[in-house]
C-alpha cells in the first residue's frame, strides 16, 4: 500500500471527538477513496460506504433526501445491522458533488452527532460555489493532490528516517554526498515521467513498465478533459479548448494564457470572458493556477494582481506523457537537445500547492519574470524562486533584479536546478531541484 501523508491527517480528524465533518476535496483519481476506506476499516468496527456516484446511477435513494431521519432510513435499508454509535460507526459519504444539497445537509447530521461522518468527492470547489446553503462550521475541508515527491521515494523504498535526515540536511543547509544526491536525482528524475497518480506509481512500482503507466496517463487525461461536460454543459467546449491548451502553452516562453489562442475566431474574447473556464479548472483540481504580481508585498493575497494566469496540469507525469510518449531518454538521460523547463515548472508548481502555498509570480515588463513567488510566514516577506533545468542556473537576471529591489523587502531567494552543491550569492541559495518536497 502505498504511503500517503494525508492519511494522518484523516485519522488525527477521526479519532478527535471534534463535532465537524471532515471532507475530502481533490481531482478524481488521486486516491480519496482508496485512503478513507483503508483508515475508516483500521478505527471503526462498523464502516458504511455510500457512493453517490452509484446512487445516482441506479435507484437514486438519496436524490430527494431532504432531513436528518430521511438519511437515516435509507442507510439502514442496506447497513441497518452496522449502525452502532458515535465512537463505533463510521459513515462515509463518496462521490457527496453528485447531490449538492446533501452538503448541506452535512450541519444537520453534525448537530445531530449520532455517528461519525466523513464525506469526499471531486469538484467540491465548483458544487459548492453553486450551493446556496454551505455548512460554514460544520465541516473540516481539506484537499488531496497526487503523490508529492516525498511519498514517491516512500513508495520508491526509501523509509522514514532516510527523509528525515534529508529534511535535517536541508535545514541546515548541507549539500548531501555525491553518491546520495545522484540516487535521489535518478528517483527525482522517475518522477518526471511516472507523476503522483497513485494507479499510475502502482503500475510502474509492480511492473516498471512505462507503455502501461503511459496507457493510463493518457486515459486519465482524456477523462479530465471531457468530465466538464458533466458539470458545465454552457462552458464545456471552452474548458476542453483551455486544458488541451495547457501543454503546448507550457513550451512558449510566457507559459502564460492568451485570450486568442482558445478561440482565434473570437477575436472580441478577453481574460475576464473565459473567467470561469479558469475557475472550473482550478477548482476541480485537475488544473494548477499561477496568478501574475506585479507589485509582491507580504502576505501575497493582498499584492495588486493583473490579468495574467499561467496553468499547469495537476501531475507532472500527465504532462511528460503528452510531450515525450513512450520516450523516456529524454529524462532520464538529461538529453541537452531537450528543454525541460516546463516540466520542471510543473513539478515544483505541484509540490508547492501540495504543501499549502498559494500560487503567484512575477511578472514586470521591464524587470522580467520571476517563476514563483510564496509567502515566507517565518520572515514575513515574500521568497521568490526560480526554476532551472539546465546548465545556465547561475544565469536569472530577473531574480537577481528584484532581490536588489528595497520595495520588495525581500529576505532570502531559492534557485532550484540539478546542481548538487547547495551555495549561497548574496540572497540568493542555490539548491538541488529535489529538496522543493522541504519549502
Amino acid at each position: 500500500m502505498l504511503k500517503r501523508k494525508i492519511e494522518s491527517v484523516i485519522e488525527e480528524h477521526l479519532t478527535s471527538g471534534s463535532s465537524k465533518i471532515l471532507l475530502v476535496d481533490g481531482a478524481r483519481q488521486v486516491g480519496k477513496s482508496y485512503i478513507i476506506r483503508h483508515v475508516g476499516k483500521k478505527l471503526f468496527k462498523n464502516y458504511i460506504e455510500l457512493n453517490m456516484s452509484e446512487d445516482k446511477l441506479g435507484h437514486q435513494s438519496f436524490k430527494n433526501i431532504k432531513t436528518v431521519d430521511d438519511f437515516y432510513l435509507q442507510v439502514s435499508i442496506s447497513a441497518g445491522l452496522s449502525m452502532g454509535n458515535k465512537e463505533d460507526t463510521l459513515i462515509f459519504i463518496d462521490e457527496i458533488q453528485e447531490y449538492p444539497e446533501l452538503l448541506t445537509l452535512l450541519k444537520f447530521l453534525a448537530q445531530d452527532n449520532r455517528f461519525t461522518y466523513i464525506a469526499s468527492g471531486s469538484l467540491l470547489g465548483v458544487t459548492l460555489s453553486k450551493t446556496t446553503s454551505i455548512p460554514i462550521g460544520s465541516i473540516r475541508q481539506v484537499r488531496m493532490y497526487p503523490l508529492d515527491f516525498e511519498e514517491f521515494l516512500y513508495a520508491n523504498g526509501i523509509n522514514e528516517t532516510a527523509v528525515a535526515s534529508l529534511k535535517n540536511k536541508f535545514s541546515n543547509m548541507e549539500t548531501l554526498d555525491e553518491n546520495i544526491h545522484n540516487r535521489i536525482m535518478d528517483i527525482f528524475r522517475k518522477y518526471l515521467l511516472v507523476g503522483g497518480m497513485p494507479d499510475a506509481v502502482n503500475i510502474y512500482i509492480s511492473e516498471k513498465n512505462i507503455v502501461k503507466v503511459r496507457e493510463y496517463q493518457n486515459e486519465i487525461h482524456e477523462y479530465y478533459g471531457i468530465d466538464a461536460s458533466k458539470y458545465d454543459k454552457e462552458n464545456k467546449l471552452k474548458i476542453k479548448r483551455i486544458y488541451d491548451l495547457i501543454p503546448s502553452n507550457m513550451e512558449n516562453k510566457k507559459k502564460r494564457i492568451v485570450a486568442k489562442d482558445i478561440e482565434p475566431d473570437k477575436s472580441n474574447r478577453t481574460f475576464f470572458s473565459y473567467q470561469d473556464s479558469f475557475d472550473y479548472l482550478i477548482s476541480a483540481g485537475i488544473s494548477l493556477g499561477v496568478q501574475a504580481v506585479s507589485t509582491p508585498v507580504f502576505p501575497l493575497i493582498q499584492a495588486s494582481g493583473k490579468n495574467l494566469l499561467k496553468l499547469y496540469l495537476n501531475d507532472v507525469g500527465l504532462l511528460t506523457a503528452l510531450l515525450y510518449g513512450n520516450n523516456i531518454r529524454a529524462i532520464l538521460d538529461d538529453e541537452r537537445s531537450i528543454n525541460l523547463g516546463s516540466v520542471y515548472e510543473t513539478v515544483v508548481a505541484s509540490e508547492l500547492i501540495a504543501h499549502g502555498h498559494k500560487l503567484f509570480y512575477y511578472d514586470n515588463r521591464t524587470k522580467g519574470e520571476v517563476d514563483y513567488l510564496i509567502d515566507d510566514y517565518d520572515s514575513l516577506s515574500v521568497l521568490p524562486i526560480e526554476v532551472k533545468s539546465g546548465k545556465d542556473y547561475s544565469i536569472h537576471s530577473a531574480l537577481t533584479n528584484f532581490t536588489k529591489n528595497e520595495d520588495y523587502s525581500v529576505k532570502k531567494a531559492y534557485v532550484l536546478s540539478n546542481e548538487r552543491e547547495i551555495k549561497s550569492k548574496g540572497k540568493i541559495t542555490y539548491l538541488p531541484i529535489y529538496y522543493v518536497m522541504f519549502l
